[in-house]
This record gives structure tokens, sequence and C-alpha cells, in this order.
């Protein structure tokens, strides 16, 4: 079949593997430079089955009322005379019950753990490179409170199948020793051991590089403009808009939609409406100066909703959540933030004047889940809205929807998009 891909960050390259791998001819269409430059460029690099908790959750709405106007705030919903920004919040609050916690993070389990074993598979059949660290996730926590009201999710958590043992102060020191200095200040902490971390845009790039290879076109500077439809309940062909501002209309068999924050825009002219909506994410880049004061380990610090990875000779630290619209504009409060928690957690361990800043936009839904799967339009496809885990569910949900596009039911028990449910 001959399909077309459209995005090339980390969730529309795995899928132009998979489905090439199936035997289709793939063409991949990005409107930047090259692969991974957007939400997929400086993530937070972990591969994180444990992060299936949802950000809409029974403690959420207090939660955001208290952060309000905090510059700081770990989750910031700065208010707009946005009405796609209103409709998602409702329905954020809508999935904010016990029962529906229980049901999306067995559903993200699920997907995580199928997506892992994916990713494994696919390191040990190319020999892929990108700084990855087989070592676990360590959450910690610095409040005992918090530590308390983590402990019901992480038991919803391990009850789906997610791999997280709980680790008194001294285990967690064992697990992570630089964490070492710390003693005093934290309470607890649980570990995935079969959790990763690595450079999400390295990745990115080399599997681009893999798939040119098996003989995927890429067409980059090219800007999606339009899907048309046809008249018998397909979409026949795509509008492109080119850097000169021409246009250009090509058909194919397929579509398949891994655009991100710009998914739902695209979509809806086609009556279909995705509840996803950006939210951006922060990352710190930090050469390492001392080894010896720096983590090994990937980290999660869930109290201020910061990752920590190492890559190669560098730190990643990302994280914070700010609804604020597609604006993608450093907010110094809010990078400070991280930095100061950086400084305060592992102080000597970089060069703070070597800081390289970045933020990105996640496309998020209220549920967190992300839409995998088919369309009213038989041969639209969505692989897209992955929040804050595009990274560590792309391989997994890039494998499931090929075997979907083929035909064939994937080993997954998730709740595919068939048609778009509202979120």
């Amino acid at each position: 079949m001959k399909i077309v891909v459209l995005g090339a960050g980390v969730t529309g390259i795995t899928t132009a593997w998979y489905l090439r791998k199936a035997g289709h001819e793939v063409t991949v269409i990005e409107r930047r430079e090259g692969p991974g430059l957007e939400t997929s460029f400086a993530n937070g690099g972990q591969i994180s089955v444990s992060h299936a908790e949802p950000w809409a959750n029974p403690r959420a709405p207090l939660q955001i009322l208290r952060w309000l106007g905090r510059e700081d705030a770990p989750l910031l919903f700065r208010l707009r005379a946005d009405w796609q920004q209103w409709r998602w919040g409702f329905a954020f609050l809508r999935q904010c019950t016990p029962t529906r916690l229980r049901d999306n993070i067995r559903q993200l389990v699920a997907l995580g753990n199928y997506s892992r074993d994916a990713l494994k598979a696919l390191r040990l059949e190319t020999g892929i490179q990108y700084d990855q660290q087989i070592r676990g996730i360590l959450h910690f926590y610095t409040s005992p409170e918090a530590w308390r009201a983590a402990q019901h999710a992480a038991q919803l958590m391990r009850d789906a199948g997610c791999t997280l043992e709980s680790k008194s102060v001294e285990e967690c020191i064992a697990i992570e020793p630089a964490l070492a200095p710390q003693r005093n200040r934290i309470a607890g902490g649980s570990y995935s051991p079969d959790d990763e971390s690595g450079d999400a845009h390295g990745f990115t790039v080399e599997l681009a590089a893999r798939c040119a290879a098996l003989g995927v076109s890429f067409r980059f500077g090219t800007a999606v403009d339009k899907l048309l439809p046809g008249r018998n309940g397909n979409i026949a062909s795509l509008k492109l808009r080119l850097a000169d501002n021409s246009t250009e209309q090509l058909d194919f068999e397929s579509f398949v939609v891994c655009l991100g924050v710009s998914s739902a825009a695209l979509l809806r002219n086609l009556g279909i409406t995705l509840r996803i909506y950006p939210v951006k994410g922060y990352s710190v880049t930090l050469p390492i100066s001392d080894p010896r004061l720096t983590f090994s380990v990937s980290l999660t610090d869930d109290e201020h909703k910061l990752v920590y990875s190492r890559l190669g000779e560098r730190l990643r630290i990302a994280g914070t959540a700010e609804f604020t619209g597609y604006d993608t504009t450093l907010t110094p409060a809010r990078c400070d933030a991280i930095l100061r928690r950086v400084s305060e957690l592992f102080p000597g361990a970089t060069d703070f004047n070597r800081a390289l800043l970045w933020a990105g936009l996640r496309p998020a839904t209220p549920s967190n889940l992300p839409y995998i799967g088919g369309t009213r339009y038989r041969n639209l496809w969505l692989n897209t809205g992955h929040g804050t885990l595009g990274w560590t569910q792309a391989c997994g949900a890039g494998a499931a929807l090929a075997e979907r596009i083929s035909g064939r039911w994937p080993a997954l028990d998730f709740r595919f998009c068939d048609p778009v449910p509202g979120h």
C-alpha cells in the first residue's frame, strides 16, 4: 500500500519504520528541515512506563487552583480567551474521577509496556545508539505529604502491570548515590527497574536514516495544508504547501496523521474533533562538570514535575506544564525554577553558565490517552496526542498502528480510536 505519514517527530518516524517493515511504500512529510526538531528535540529522555498517572486525577483540580498565578508552578494554566482551551479544561475535569483514573492508568501501563518491549526489539535488530541508559527510573519525594499521596496511584500502576517498587530513603541512595547529600530531605521513593532513558532526538535521527536506507521517502521543508476527501468515504489526496508558498497535490492510498499539536486543526475541516491542546514544557541541557557528583540513574522529582536523565556527557532536566496556547517563548521564572532545583539537589555537578534552554509543545489530551487508530474515513489514521509520553509510547504506537493498517489486530489491550472518541 502507498502510505503517507504526516510528521517526522519520534512518533512519525517510528510509524514510518514499522509500516515499511510491514512491506508498505512509505513517504514522510515534514515542515521542518529534518526529523525530530520540535517536541522530540529536547524532551526529558525517559522511557517511563512508571509515569502512567495522568494529570487528571481527583487531587488535580484543587492543586491547580493553588498554583494559579505562580510563575514557577509545576502545572500552570494561563487562562485565555480561547474556547479550545476552555473546552479542553472542562473535558480534563471530567477525567478527574477515581473510576476514570483507574481506567486511564490501566491503558497507559499496557501501552507503555508494549512500547518498551518494541523499543528493546528494535534496538536488538538495528543496533541503534542514542545515549541510552538501561538502569531504571527512580522516583523520589522530598515532602512526606507528597510521598504518602503518591501511594494510591502507585498501587493502581502495580495492579495494571507496572513494576514499581517502594523504596526507603537508604534504598533510594543505594540506587543513586548522587542523592546522598540530600539524605535528610528525601521522604521516600519508588523504583521502576525496567524503565530506561535516552536521547529522543538522537534516536529519531538515527531511525530516520535507517528508514531511508529501507526505501522510505522524505519530503522536508514541506507543510501539510489540507486533506481532501473523496466521494467514497475516503481521503482522496493531500495538499502541500512548499517553501516558496506554492502548492502541490499528491494522492496516496492511506494517510497517517502524526502532527502533534497541529493534528486537531488539520482534521477540524474534515469534521473530526480531537481533544488536543498544546502544553508547553521546558528543558535544560547541561554539561557534566564533576561525574562524582552527577546522577547516572534517571530520576523523577514528582513534586516539581521534573525528570532528570544523563545523556552521555550531558544532563537533561525537563518538565513543568504551561497551558498558554501555541506560544513557545521561554519564561525566565520557569527556567530559573528548574536550574534552582538542580543546583539544590546536585551542587557542583554542572556548569550552569553553559545551560541550553528549550521549550516545546506537547500534544496533550484531557485523559493523557493518545489517539491511535482509525477515523470515519476508511483510509485516514491517527497516531497523535501522546502528551508527555511520546518518547515512551512511540515504538509501541507505531508498531500497533502498522498492524492495524495492515489488517491485523496487535496483541495490546488498549482502546483504539475507531471511530475517534471524544476524550
